[in-house]
């Protein structure tokens, strides 16, 4: 990170989450200071003596000030330049770091305060594995290509269609432009490399018969899943929203569920009506003590595992595993509603999507319009859901014993 040293910047440097970092100053070339974990401030040169590149350690802070620093850093280069220099306490440069020791950094320091999906790009670096051991500044662009391609590759062989590879190149970069203005490296090796697999938007939707078959295997699951997978398909938000659902959020007289802004991912809060069905569930979950996840497995932690339930779903019911993701589940809702007659600013409102048909500063005054509407559409999906999964009466069969017809079912 370089940025204009000021008092008043190094007395509100936070203490380091794991390794140290460092804060480079932009007036003098080479001189930062180094932050621990446990918040100490250690003035530092990083220069070249003799062509070798060398790390001069100066003093602390604040015993040493960001004048005293400057002061004796400028000495110091002047020294270098005219021979003169006695060398002293000079720290050789530390070994370059890797990609593999640099992803933590980057997950502890930046996704997890700015991406809500912070283990997903956790996740897809760390497949990136052929990576891992290059030094973080000598990767180049056909490293990374080449990685994406073997990625690409991996997840083929098992059915998949390779978006995951576009994934990892959004996360590598998102890494890179880190480390550039960390100070990691001087530039990124992939700003502009387009992604490797060209996307097209899905329009999957899932039959009724398909609805059946994923209603049966929620019921096959028992807790947390069969209730979870049920409310998915019953209220038709994000994945994420619903497993992370807090008992808080949920008004059980009222029926619904309030989503704050930094729960959804377009940072809009949302007011979920539940229709009967719903809330029917909702009343059937035990509830862990003291914990406020509604799908918890610890009490600590809201449910994931989300590809192995799939696999399951996909084994009992006989679903097409390559044709169908979690996220289908919300287009067959949006799509059954229209064929309900549902009018489509109201499905947009329940599927809490920022731009369409109700946008711009008429989304500001619509934020908790509509409730009324979303919760007769819910209601209206949950008693078709309710209908189509019904368990079925046993056809009847009629019997002939000569004086009588009697009926069996």
């Amino acid at each position: 990170m370089r940025k204009k040293l000021t008092p008043k910047l190094l007395d509100n440097l936070p203490p380091a989450e794991g390794k140290r970092y460092e804060v480079r100053d932009e007036l003098v070339t080479g001189l930062h200071i180094r932050v621990s974990n446990a918040g100490g401030k250690v003035w530092y040169l990083a220069t070249r003596v003799d062509g070798v590149s060398r790390r001069i350690k100066l003093g602390t802070y604040p015993v040493l000030s960001l004048k005293d620093a400057r002061e004796q850093a400028q000495m110091i280069l002047r020294d270098i330049q005219l021979g003169t220099f006695q060398q002293r306490d000079i720290e050789p440069e530390p070994p370059v770091l890797t990609l593999g020791d640099v992803i933590p950094q980057f997950i502890t320091r930046y996704a997890q305060r700015q991406t809500k999906d912070w283990k997903g790009t956790e996740s897809i670096l760390m497949r990136m594995n052929g990576l891992h051991v290059m030094p973080i500044n000598a990767i180049k662009r056909g490293d990374v290509t080449r990685e994406l391609e073997r990625l690409i590759s991996d997840i083929g062989a098992k059915g998949g269609k390779g978006t995951r590879a576009n994934r990892g190149l959004a996360a590598i970069k998102k890494l890179y432009s880190w480390c550039v203005d960390q100070g990691i490296v001087e530039n990124s090796p992939v700003v502009g490399l387009k992604p490797p697999i060209k996307e097209e938007s899905r329009d999957r939707v899932l039959t009724d018969d398909e609805i059946i078959a994923y209603w049966k295997g929620c019921e096959a699951e028992g807790y947390p899943f069969e209730q979870f997978g049920k409310l998915l398909l019953l209220t038709g938000q994000r994945r994420d929203e619903i497993a992370s659902m807090r008992w808080s959020e949920i008004d059980m007289h009222r029926g619904t569920l309030t989503l704050k802004a930094e729960r959804t991912k377009n940072g809009s809060a949302h007011i979920v009506p539940l229709s009967r069905q719903a809330l029917d569930i909702l009343r059937s979950i035990p509830r862990f003590l003291n914990s406020e996840y509604v799908f918890t497995s610890t009490g600590k932690t809201p449910i994931s595992g989300f590809g192995r339930f799939k696999d399951r779903l996909d084994t009992f019911v006989g679903m097409d595993a390559e044709n169908w993701r979690f996220h289908d589940v919300r287009r067959t809702v949006a799509t059954n509603m229209a064929i309900l007659k549902v009018q489509p600013h109201i499905i947009e409102a329940v599927l809490n999507h920022k731009s369409g048909i109700v946008s711009g500063v008429a989304s500001i005054y619509n934020r908790h319009a509509y409730l009324d509407e979303k919760h007769e559409a819910l209601q209206i999906w949950g008693d078709y859901v309710e209908k189509l999964t019904a368990p079925k009466a046993p056809p009847i069969r009629h019997v002939s014993t000569g004086a009588e017809t009697v009926a069996y079912s």
